[in-house]
């Protein structure tokens, strides 16, 4: 019998990362991942009070987006995907970065909606997720998060434009954050949150919360000590609500070079990790979930599924 695996990747160009994902499907139908690239680019610096992506920025995806490309060549892998999301979809010259970026990775960059992110990162959190449904999955971005519920499937979803980058650039100005800063950034999530729950009214039936992208991983890796990154350790690492409270006390009151001694904090995190943790805490308090599953399967997974068929 003549073998069916093959290798495929996807790229995602976010507003605080662009990542790319590799992995080898099987004759399983499974999917095996390979290699996990991320890069801190911070496409979306600036966007939420311009409008507009600015230069530096786009020159540190396309860089990324290069040296992407070369691993790909090297891999000899041609089927692949690449997305663009909050910051672009917000950007008066998102124009000027897909032209390139396609130029680049000789395919075309899909600037994909709120609706289609929050779907394929339902899809990708929840394929292997060993804990029952319905589910309630949150993408916690840099300019936006997604929020999808269903069970087999995206049934509800809304995304909001309150990300880790986007509510430090609005709110955080002070070193370490004043309450009044921080009351602020809280209170704007609170009534994004309200929107939530008018547009996902099965939000109650929900059972398992699960929390995806780089804020949740740094606060699961904060909680459990860990100094390096372990994906074993923080996918499907189960945090409590009282522990997030802590995590949140000790980054809101700490400054910016105490957060840094926080095991795992990064230099390139650090600027942000007080809006997203911002945006987590409140979803916490107001959803009244006791506890979150932290995923390292996200939108990257969802687009490798959506290849495998």
């Amino acid at each position: 019998m003549v073998s069916k695996r093959r290798k495929v990747a996807a790229i995602d160009c976010g507003t605080n990362s662009t990542r790319l994902l590799i992995a080898e499907i099987g004759d399983n139908g499974q999917y095996e991942i390979l290699n996990r690239r991320q890069e801190v680019t911070r496409l979306g610096e600036g966007v939420d009070a311009t409008g507009n992506l600015n230069g530096e920025a786009i020159d540190r995806v396309l860089a990324t987006l290069m040296s992407f490309r070369e691993i790909l060549d090297a891999e000899g892998i041609h089927e692949f995907r690449t997305v663009a999301t909050s910051a672009v979809r917000d950007a008066t010259n998102s124009g000027i970065f897909l032209s390139a970026a396609e130029g680049i990775l000789q395919k075309e960059v899909e600037l994909i909606s709120g609706r289609q992110e929050a779907e394929l990162s339902f899809l990708g959190a929840t394929h292997s997720v060993e804990i029952g449904g319905p589910y309630l999955v949150f993408d916690l971005g840099g300019g936006s998060t997604e929020f999808s519920y269903g069970e087999k499937m995206c049934e509800q979803f809304l995304s909001i434009n309150a990300g880790c980058v986007r509510m430090a650039e609005r709110f955080i100005h002070s070193d370490p954050p004043l309450p009044e800063e921080l009351s602020a950034a809280l209170s704007l999530v609170e009534l994004h949150l309200i929107d939530v729950e008018k547009a996902i009214p099965s939000l109650d039936k929900a059972t398992t919360l699960i929390g995806l992208a780089g804020t949740v991983s740094a606060i699961a890796m904060i909680e459990q000590g860990l100094e390096k990154y372990s994906y074993e350790l923080v996918h499907h690492y189960l945090m409590s609500h009282a522990d997030m409270e802590e995590v949140f006390r000790i980054l809101v009151t700490d400054n910016r070079e105490q957060r840094l001694t926080n095991p795992g904090m990064e230099e390139d995190r650090v600027d942000v990790i007080v809006g997203g943790v911002c945006i987590l805490i409140q979803i916490m308090r107001q959803f009244h979930f006791t506890e979150c599953l932290v995923s390292e399967a996200d939108i990257l997974d969802g687009l490798i599924l959506r290849q495998m068929n």
